[in-house]
């Protein structure tokens, strides 16, 4: 098994209680690099060290992502292999290209996140500000998803949303609490809790 978390901004006090608890009692632990190693290291203290490239030498970081994948597989076939990520593994990171080779080479591999606090939501604290209403998040590149808060409505929702080419509708209703929902697409409910987040892909 391979879990990916999420490890935070950069303070090893906002890991969550869950990572540390993974890190901790992993077989092995992975890091992409130093910064992640250091930030980790109240908790760990071996880690093996990975090469992931800041290059745009695509071709150099796929080979890079196999030997990575070829190191992780022997721990994640026979025990917990837990993966570091800087923020959080689902949000720009490079899990998503990690999980597509070992889907390729290691079809067998079950893996799974657990969310951390993303420079996102960390920004606010840092800077002091507060954000209660509609914003804009991107990395410059072409916007293909839409994230909204507090959908009562989300199949009406997702029917306004279809108007603007999104497809792909996922509702998380109280998320991690007790009572969670996922669901997805056509099985979207009327009417959701107020602990709810529609997701809509491209």
């Amino acid at each position: 098994m391979l879990v990916a978390v999420g490890i935070g901004p950069g303070d090893p006090e906002l890991l969550t209680v869950k990572a540390v608890r993974l890190i901790q009692e992993a077989d092995q632990v992975f890091v992409p690099g130093k910064v992640a190693k250091e930030i980790i290291s109240p908790y760990r203290k071996d880690p093996v060290v990975l090469s992931f490239p800041m290059t745009d030498d695509q071709e150099y970081i796929k080979r890079c992502i196999e030997e990575n994948a070829d190191k992780i597989a022997p721990v994640a076939k026979n025990g917990l292999a837990v993966f570091c990520i800087l923020g959080d593994p689902n949000f720009y990171g490079t899990f998503g290209r990690l999980c597509s080779v070992l889907d390729e080479k290691y079809p067998e591999i079950e893996y799974e996140t657990v969310p951390g606090v993303s420079s996102i939501t960390a920004l606010a604290s840092a800077a002091g500000i507060y954000i209660n209403g509609g914003i804009e998040i991107s990395d410059g590149s072409e916007t293909d998803c839409r994230i909204l808060l507090k959908v009562r409505k989300p199949r009406q929702k997702a029917e306004e949303l279809k108007k603007e080419g999104y497809s792909n509708f996922i509702l998380a209703e109280r998320m991690y609490m007790s009572g969670q929902k996922i669901y997805r697409n056509d099985n979207l409910p009327e009417e959701s809790a107020y602990f709810s987040v529609l997701f809509a892909g491209k």
